[in-house]
């Protein structure tokens, strides 16, 4: 029984998880309670909570996987993005939301502009993170998949069993998590995201001393023999000599992690994330008041530093300790290229001794559970209040409300289950996909659009209505999708044979800088419009 120890530590981690949500019902019986947490929570538990959202089962194999992949540091240089839009989160966005005293932050662009805009915003992000979320949730049931090659190196996985294994995971982690968020509402995803991000950290810590202690010389010998022209590089300015002022450009828009991207493509995007997505702002508003909350955003994206280096040197190292050991059992593609992403769980399942094995997959469950149950939360939250009592009308008291909100978390649950299968069918055929690219890409062809409306309600007083508003996130949903070459990727979909493409001057742009894009069309548009009167006077009331 070589795992007996480590099924006890992850059951043993299952029911302190479990046991902290349920133990939070008692404080949830309110709307204001199950939402908001009464907005009585510890900053100190804020910013554990915003880490543990932030820092999904996709980051955790993820990065490493960017790591293996590209040997160096260079996703890291979209660190600076994330620090300067949480100072801008902090001074502008979080502030609005706490002066219009809303639960969904939708329901500000519904003061600020109209109804058709809240509906349609809320409608964009339920949509966005719900393919997102649910993108995260297969990552984990991936490591099922790994250890029954393991166990049966000679029997083929068919795809109807893996699809069953995979399954069978994603049902019991989804059903375990939508239990205590269920009940326990924003509090207990709060109080179980502190435990998380706390076997997180022990979980990456472990992982890292021992790769360093099962390499000659630790990190020196390491770095001997990572000696290519990009190993171990921290920036890169990616320009290409001899390429010209736009052949430059063009370049830099098509490179994921570029000193430009961190600069500009990051700072959209964690404007995107922690501005105007439901799931990580509802968090940031349980905080006491917009100095706690400005403290634990800020906060976050200083500890975001430290975990980022632990996780790429995880991965780095990986590669290294590979080289020196090799294993004809690593996951490979069809082509014959060992699969980045799935490196480390190979390594945790193959090379870990037993107990410390068995923490370091708490650690990934802490992952994908926290991600989830803060998802979860947040989904049932805008789809209530901006859907749900809209159509089939508010109950009348509090406990009426909060049911409804439990109905949504299950709901919420069910249609994540789908998709993640979905996910997990899609890369079951593309072995080569990288999970961040895929992750964060979701993100990027309809963040932009939301970040620009909320720019324009939030530093504007007169400019934006209802219909320009739709036409604006229309158009910049349009440029980035034809900038991202999904046009190309729909009709390779429908027709293998498609010969389509852009023009050779034309970048296909990489997913730092889609929400970039998507902002500036959707903002450029919607100012062309002006606020009606009547909308200009009940905001100055």
């Amino acid at each position: 029984m070589p795992y007996l120890l480590d099924a006890i530590v992850i059951l043993g981690y299952f029911a302190l998880i479990i046991g902290i949500g349920l133990s939070q019902r008692s404080k949830s019986g309110s709307v204001e309670g199950f939402t908001l947490g009464d907005r009585q929570i510890a900053w100190w538990a804020v910013l554990a909570s915003i880490l543990a959202a932030e820092i999904s089962a996709g980051t955790f194999f993820g990065a490493p996987g960017e790591g293996y992949a590209l040997r160096n540091f260079t996703y890291i240089q979209l660190i600076v993005g994330y620090l300067l839009a949480r100072v801008v989160v902090s001074a502008v966005f979080i502030p609005a939301y706490y002066r219009h005293n809303v639960v969904s932050i939708y329901e500000f662009l519904g003061q600020r502009f109209g109804p058709r805009t809240r509906r349609l915003t809320s409608a964009v992000f339920l949509v966005t993170r719900t393919l997102a979320s649910g993108t995260r949730l297969w990552v984990p049931s991936m490591l099922l998949v790994l250890l029954w090659h393991l166990q049966y190196p000679g029997e083929v996985l068919s795809p109807t069993k893996e699809f069953l294994l995979t399954g069978g995971a994603l049902i019991f982690v989804t059903l375990a998590t939508a239990l205590y968020t269920s009940i326990g509402g924003i509090r207990a995803v709060i109080w179980t995201d502190v435990i998380q991000i706390i076997v997180l950290i022990c979980a990456l810590g472990f992982s890292l001393n021992y790769l360093l202690g099962h390499i000659p010389g630790g990190w020196a010998g390491a770095t001997k023999l990572l000696t290519g022209d990009k190993d171990l590089l921290f920036w890169d300015w990616g320009f290409k000599p001899g390429a010209g002022v736009w052949g430059n450009i063009k370049g830099i828009l098509e490179q994921e992690y570029t000193v430009w991207a961190a600069f500009l493509g990051s700072t959209f995007v964690t404007l995107a994330t922690h501005g105007t997505d439901q799931d990580m702002v509802q968090r940031m508003l349980t905080a006491k008041n917009k100095k706690q909350s400005a403290m634990a955003t800020i906060l976050s994206g200083l500890a975001d530093v430290p975990i980022t280096l632990v996780v790429l040197a995880i991965g780095i190292l990986l590669w290294v300790y590979y080289q020196q050991n090799p294993d004809g059992t690593l996951p490979h593609s069809e082509s014959g290229i060992v699969s980045a992403n799935k490196v480390f769980p190979h390594f945790i399942l193959t090379v870990m001794p037993s107990g410390i094995r068995g923490l370091v997959l708490a650690g990934v469950l802490a992952t994908a559970m926290g991600s989830l149950s803060t998802a979860l939360n947040a989904l049932a939250t805008s789809y209530v209040r901006d859907f749900h009592f809209r159509w089939f009308g508010e109950p009348a008291t509090d406990a009426g409300r909060v049911r409804v909100l439990r109905f949504g978390t299950v709901l919420f649950a069910g249609l994540l289950i789908s998709v993640a299968l979905g996910t997990a069918w899609v890369t079951s055929h593309n072995p080569t996909l990288r999970i961040l690219p895929i992750i964060l890409g979701i993100f990027g062809y309809t963040y932009g659009s939301l970040l620009g409306v909320f720019m324009v309600g939030l530093f504007t007083r007169t400019r934006g209505n209802d219909f320009g508003n739709t036409l604006a996130m229309l158009a910049g949903f349009i440029v980035v999708a034809y900038l991202s070459g999904l046009d190309i990727d729909i009709l390779k979909l429908l027709n293998s044979k498609s010969t389509w493409k852009h023009a050779d001057w034309v970048p296909v742009i990489e997913f730092p800088w889609r929400i970039m894009f998507g902002t500036v069309v959707t903002f450029s548009i919607a100012v062309l419009f002006r606020t009606p009167a009547q909308a200009q006077a009940d905001l100055k009331r």
